[in-house]
């Protein structure tokens, strides 16, 4: 694990009872029959210098939150401050000056780039649009970046078919960091690579942030990733906030019987080490027709019968940005 920094006090990021809710149509008038609860009322901040993992199972709305949050989507209700602005209530032309400050490294590094563009266009585009470079400087930054990532200032001139997977994600850390962002948000960014990639795009990641004094949202299924790089760790069940924690108060001690369950299938490459798996019975309900009461009820092995009727309450231990948050009826 990382040696992780004291936190700042400061909340770069704020996300207060956000939704987003994707309607459903049939018939020939496309009348809205439902509405697919992607993110349904979560709240949690993101202090200065803070890495936030957001984890949870395929489908459970951790990509959607946090693009949601960056207002690539459009929230359906709740609010977003970020750097004490409120981007939620922002026009078009105010959002665009915010844009520069919020940025997100996609999760496959193959898609994420224009395969007509060069390197160098991928990159210095947002500079360029923003005003921020024109001509041989942006040149002269762009090199900068790519040395910055750990690639040659020569590849500018290349595409991206030429490059391998890691190298491609470099490159979209690379135009992530070109407006000299204070926040970004990683979905899955290490997960299409493989192992031994895996660990120097995280190592990257990290030394940038401490470099450049930036904040992350990093999204991901994988619990040792999280565990490596997280200062906090939020996980998410179905739309809805199941736990938020330190990293070292999450895998130590874990509260909610969903994390249990998650820690205790997750692999420990040490076969001398006995852990007890936790089976969760059936799959996860659509959240197009989530379960009333707590969303895991119907998976949960310590089910009660107010579980299924009762929306389950925040439970707080401790205060600050080290305060464990729990939504449990236990």
């Amino acid at each position: 694990m990382i040696t992780q920094a004291p936190l700042s006090k400061t909340v770069l990021l704020d996300v207060r009872n956000l939704k987003k809710h994707f309607p459903v149509r049939h018939g020939v008038f496309s009348k809205i029959a439902g509405w697919v609860k992607a993110v349904d009322d979560i709240s949690f901040e993101i202090y200065a210098g803070e890495t936030l993992g957001l984890v949870g199972e395929s489908g459970c709305g951790k990509t959607t939150a946090g693009r949601t949050l960056l207002r690539l989507m459009e929230p359906t209700s709740g609010t977003v401050v970020f750097d004490g602005k409120n981007i939620t209530a922002m026009n078009a032309a105010q959002l665009r000056h915010t844009r520069p400050h919020m940025q997100v490294i996609f999760q496959d590094p193959y898609s994420s780039l224009n395969p007509r563009m060069t390197v160098g266009s991928i990159i210095g585009e947002a500079m360029n649009i923003h005003g921020l470079t024109n001509g041989l400087a942006t040149t002269q930054k762009v090199a900068a970046l790519l040395e910055n990532v750990g690639l040659s200032p020569t590849y500018q001139s290349r595409y991206p078919h030429e490059f391998s997977g890691g190298q491609r994600q470099r490159i979209g850390i690379a135009r992530a960091l070109a407006l000299k962002p204070k926040f970004i948000v990683c979905d899955e960014a290490v997960s299409a690579l493989d192992v031994s990639i895996q660990a120097q795009i995280l190592n990257l990641l990290q030394d940038l942030k401490e470099e450049h004094n930036l904040s992350y949202l990093f999204i991901s299924h994988d619990l040792h990733v999280v565990q490596h790089i997280a200062n906090r760790v939020a996980v998410m069940y179905l739309g809805k906030l199941a736990e938020v924690a330190s990293v070292d108060a999450l895998f130590r001690e874990p509260k909610h019987p969903y994390t249990q369950a998650l820690i205790s299938a997750n692999p420990i490459p040490d076969p001398t080490i006995q852990t007890k798996r936790i089976p969760l019975q059936g799959d996860v309900p659509s959240p197009l027709n989530p379960p009333t009461g707590c969303r895991f009820h119907t998976r949960c092995p310590q089910v009660m019968d107010h579980c299924k009727t009762t929306n389950p309450p925040l439970v707080q231990i401790g205060e600050g940005k080290m305060r464990h948050q729990v939504w449990c009826h236990l």
